[in-house]
């Protein structure tokens, strides 16, 4: 029999403060969720999709399940209305046609775009919460033992993803005038 190195209480006193520091922080992402993508007709689920398929350059249906955190029957019912929206395009590939790929279609890029650079930071009231550390330190808070904790349940290729949307916003936009703006492609530059 293994030896714990931690107590009941101590594991009881975590699993607790996690749980409802959780609930508490998701009800407030949730509004600001919900009230930034209001204005374009979509549901949490359906941008987090958008989200997926913009930064994986297209993905699976197990893929959007998988990174949106999300069961495989909502995903694809949730990317079936965004088709229908003519927002996403359903394909199979060749080699695997078992899985449903899903890719956005020029019209969701340019949706997924207006959101972005529609985002106000002032309208956030997790960004709001975090401005007094970023005064305080400098830079925002890292959440580093939050991430590893994430690592440990969903794996490296979850946070790989995770990091990758947000390397994909740092390469591709940039801001002007106190927004977002999506940068010009070479072609769109000529």
């Amino acid at each position: 029999m293994s030896e714990k190195n931690y107590s009941m209480k101590e594991a009881m006193i975590f699993s607790q403060r996690i749980a409802q520091l959780s609930k508490a922080l998701w009800k407030t992402v949730e509004k600001d969720w919900q009230q930034w993508i209001k204005p374009f007709d979509l549901n949490i689920n359906e941008h987090h999709i958008l989200w997926i398929a913009y930064h994986l350059g297209g993905a699976s249906i197990s893929d959007v399940a998988k990174f949106g955190v999300m069961h495989v029957s909502t995903a694809f019912n949730f990317s079936k209305k965004l088709e229908e929206r003519g927002l996403l395009e359903f394909s199979k590939k060749e080699n695997d046609k078992r899985n449903t790929y899903i890719k956005l279609t020029e019209q969701g890029e340019e949706v997924l775009v207006a959101l972005m650079e529609a985002f106000e930071p002032d309208n956030n009231s997790v960004f709001s919460g975090s401005m007094p550390l970023k005064e305080l330190y400098g830079k925002f808070p890292e959440i580093i033992e939050i991430m590893a904790i994430v690592r440990n349940i969903y794996g490296d290729d979850f946070v790989q993803i995770f990091e990758k949307s947000f390397t994909n916003i740092e390469n591709r936009f940039e801001e002007e005038d106190g927004k977002l703006r999506k940068k010009k492609t070479t072609e769109e530059l000529v």
